[in-house]
């Protein structure tokens, strides 16, 4: 195998178990003939892969500049609230896992969040309550 294949081994990992876990990640380096360390620092390096385990819904909140500048501190404090979690917590019913990342790719629609791989955009705290409620 060639080292071209680690980064769809890891994510392949992630979609199968939902995270990467230490076992994992010293059986494709094992595989691909790696040191265990490359296997780790592309897993650590993507904020979308995780080495610990999520909730069945992770929600992604953009912290760049133009989500920012379009009350994305708001929006996160707005998950805060409505779940009772912080960034990088999982709710007590492993329902959701919260998690800021530098981008999500919907400059536009600032400020936005993922829920999984779906987009919400032009969030109010409003929005994002009727949202995740439509995860229960």
């Amino acid at each position: 195998m060639e080292r071209d294949q680690l980064l769809g081994m890891i994510k392949e990992e992630q979609a199968k178990n939902g995270s990467v876990s230490d076992g994992a990640m010293a059986h494709i380096a094992q595989t691909l003939h790696l040191p265990i360390g490359n296997v780790y620092g592309v897993t650590t390096f993507y904020s979308f892969l995780s080495t610990r385990p999520l909730g069945r819904h992770v929600i992604h909140i953009c912290k760049s500049v133009p989500c920012f500048l379009q009350n994305g501190a708001m929006m996160a404090a707005a998950i805060e609230k409505e779940l009772g979690i912080s960034p990088g917590e999982t709710t007590s019913d492993g329902r959701f896992s919260f998690e800021l990342t530098n981008c999500i790719g919907a400059c536009d629609q600032a400020p936005a969040m993922l829920v999984d791989d779906e987009v919400y955009g032009d969030l109010t705290p409003e929005k994002i309550g009727e949202i995740l409620k439509s995860f229960e």
